[in-house]
């Protein structure tokens, strides 16, 4: 017999197992188990239990505000929020697309968070698990045990994220939350001397992004017949593409795939992107579940991410990275479906992200020329980029006092929600179902999670109307009086 593990049928009859919070992931999430007399597992959950309400809180601000506001999501991905933001704006004021040394300083803003994101979720957050097994004990399921055992790897994955927060620094201000992107362009170009510090490096960087994708592909030899079958589902899968059908990460248009590769839909405009998704809402989590309009709640859902964009593309522009792609897509159809393999993908996408910076820091144009422009303004802008993690959208409305009147942000790991769920109840139906419960067995669902790189602080809503609770106390802390919204 089998069952449906979204749901089950009496939960108040049935044990709960909670795994929380899950570790080693931004932002903070829950899962929960619900298993009969049995040990049969009746319901896999990934829950969402923070509530970050930034669509409100940038509602009557100046749109100009919104770069920096944004990027608070976040201090993982705040480069994404910022550019992302920083492209919708173009539309308002009227610089589509901005000043060429303006987009260029973006994309290598852009390409820096690229490699230290990935840097730091693979090296820090991932390799634990990747390196010592996914039931090793728990005080080595940590950077430090890596860094002991394996420290030209440690040190490697170090400096790799040192150099990509670099080229955020010397492109947006600061390493985390800096101001680069602005409405209509950037804020800064680079000096000659700051150009020349970044390529001492580049090609170090090159070759050691290199070694990653070698270390990934090691692991997976080593574990092949697991890592296929861990986690795994088929989902559509949605990213940008250039024109050319290239990886994209800046720009592009919207092109989404069923799980057997054939088209949905190809070079859709950026602007549309409400015309593609509809966003549900479940009572048991923050993070709204987005899917295909025109394939249905059932049968649109999707996956976004390193894996998806290198699955979706038809060539990766840069040498060393598009070698690796074949590579990957040679090593057969079932790790193309296997959550693991974003940690394949990822590193790729590092190499791809690092020969980028390395061919873009000699281009003249980062060191002169006109840094914002501006045209007819509109009311609406929408701005996607693929960050790190996956697609990413902002859309702002602006009203004609310049302040903003409405906001919609999906980020990335929303729309990997479905996704994420379908692999911890895969993984329940492969290793818990029926089994003695232990401490490493329940790792291998952060595991699976993990695989995805999500950002949980990114991606939270409010579930319809969240409470207000406003409380008058005396001195003593003696309640004088008490007014709730919205409240249960």
């Amino acid at each position: 017999m089998t069952f449906d593990l979204e749901t089950a049928a009496d939960p108040q009859k049935l044990r709960r197992i909670a795994i929380d919070p899950i570790s080693r992931v931004e932002g903070h999430g829950k899962i929960t188990l619900l298993l009969d007399d049995d040990g049969r597992v009746r319901q896999a959950r990934l829950h969402i239990v923070e509530f970050r309400g930034f669509e409100r809180f940038v509602q009557g601000r100046p749109y100009w505000e919104a770069p920096v506001m944004v990027q608070r999501l976040c201090g993982i991905c705040p480069v994404s929020h910022q550019i992302a933001a920083a492209k919708a704006l173009d539309h308002v004021v009227g610089a589509t697309p901005p000043p060429a040394s303006a987009e260029k300083m973006r994309r290598l803003m852009h390409y820096g968070q690229i490699v230290q994101s990935h840097a730091l979720h693979f090296f820090l957050l991932a390799s634990p698990d990747l390196l010592f097994g996914f039931e090793a004990e728990t005080d080595r399921r940590n950077i430090v045990a890596v860094a002991e055992k394996y420290p030209d790897v440690a040190r490697q994955g170090v400096a790799l994220r040192k150099w990509g927060q670099e080229v955020i620094r010397l492109t947006s201000g600061k390493r985390v939350h800096g101001t680069g992107a602005v409405p209509g362009g950037v804020n800064r170009l680079l000096t000659a001397k700051e150009r020349d510090e970044l390529l001492a490096d580049a090609d170090q960087m090159v070759a050691w992004s290199k070694d990653a994708v070698g270390l990934v592909k090691q692991v997976v030899a080593a574990n092949r017949e697991e890592y296929e079958r861990f986690g795994a589902f088929r989902s559509s899968f949605l990213s940008l593409t250039r024109a050319d059908g290239a990886l994209e990460l800046y720009d592009g248009a919207l092109r989404a795939r069923r799980a057997d590769g054939s088209i949905i839909f190809d070079g859709f405009p950026d602007q549309k992107y409400d015309e593609l998704l509809t966003e549900e809402v479940k009572s048991w989590s923050y993070m709204k579940f987005p899917y295909l309009t025109q394939l249905g709640r059932e049968e649109g859902w999707y996956s976004v991410g390193p894996l998806a964009r290198v699955k979706n593309c038809d060539f990766i522009s840069t040498p060393l990275a598009e070698a690796e792609r074949r590579e990957f897509l040679d090593a057969g159809e079932g790790l193309r479906h296997a959550p693991l393999a974003y940690h394949w993908a990822r590193m790729i996408e590092m190499l791809h992200g690092a020969e980028l910076i390395r061919d873009l820091l000699a281009d003249p144009d980062l060191l002169s020329g006109v840094r914002v422009g501006s045209g007819p303004r509109a009311r609406r802008g929408v701005g996607i980029i693929e960050a790190p993690r996956g697609t990413l959208i902002h859309h702002y409305e602006v009203g004609e006092d310049d302040l903003i009147t409405a906001c919609t942000l999906i980020v990335s790991t929303t729309h990997n929600n479905h996704a994420m769920n379908a692999a911890i109840r895969e993984v329940a139906r492969r290793y818990l179902d029926g089994r003695r419960i232990t401490e490493g067995l329940l790792n291998r669902f952060e595991v699976v999670i993990r695989a995805f790189d999500p950002c949980l602080s990114c991606a939270t809503h409010a579930l319809g109307k969240m409470p207000l609770i406003v409380e008058l106390q005396d001195a003593g802390g003696g309640s004088l009086d008490r007014l709730v919204r919205n409240g249960w």
